[in-house]
């Protein structure tokens, strides 16, 4: 499978994406706002490709050079018809748009391909980066959630972020 708009793409991670996964994941400030390890090795790396299983991630890269810019994903829930996203970027990549635009060409392929009815993604209230690409997307803030995650040892509060099938007709494209 691969998306495109036209500016990023979308495709599986491979095997020859982990130097490039090593690399991006050294930013502090990945590990900062995400699961991911730090420090991160090419083991988390090739476990990380290896793993993905029922987890849907994909690659975000440079339509025209394959050059990786970062990772988005999501987790469906079947039984609910909805799916949570995620997604990172490297360093050089951030503040051109290319995440929302990511999050946006991936929320409307998932939303048919899976029959999602609720679409939707947490945000730590400091991680105004990651706010702007949500609200870029489309997605629109539903509240506060308390203590509704552990990362890396210590609780945090997170906004509630969603987008429905039927707000995707008015996200921006």
């Amino acid at each position: 499978m691969r998306l495109e708009d036209g500016d990023i793409a979308l495709r599986p991670f491979t095997e020859a994406d982990v130097p490039a996964i090593v690399e991006a994941c050294q930013d502090p400030e990945i590990p900062r706002w995400t699961r991911v390890p730090s420090p991160y090795t090419a083991d988390d790396a090739r476990a990380f490709v290896a793993g993905i299983g029922e987890h849907r991630a994909f690659a975000i890269v440079d339509a025209s050079t394959d050059e990786l810019l970062g990772a988005i994903g999501f987790d469906v829930h079947r039984d609910e018809a909805r799916a949570e996203f995620g997604y990172w970027m490297k360093r050089s990549a951030r503040g051109r748009g290319a995440c929302s635009s990511a999050l946006r060409l991936l929320s409307r392929w998932a939303a048919g391909e899976y029959g999602l009815a609720r679409l939707q993604l947490v945000v730590q209230p400091e991680n105004t980066a990651s706010i702007r690409v949500a609200e870029k997307a489309g997605f629109r803030r539903e509240g506060l959630l308390r203590s509704y995650i552990e990362i890396k040892g210590r609780r945090r509060d997170v906004y509630m972020y969603a987008l429905l099938a039927e707000d995707l007709d008015e996200a921006p494209k």
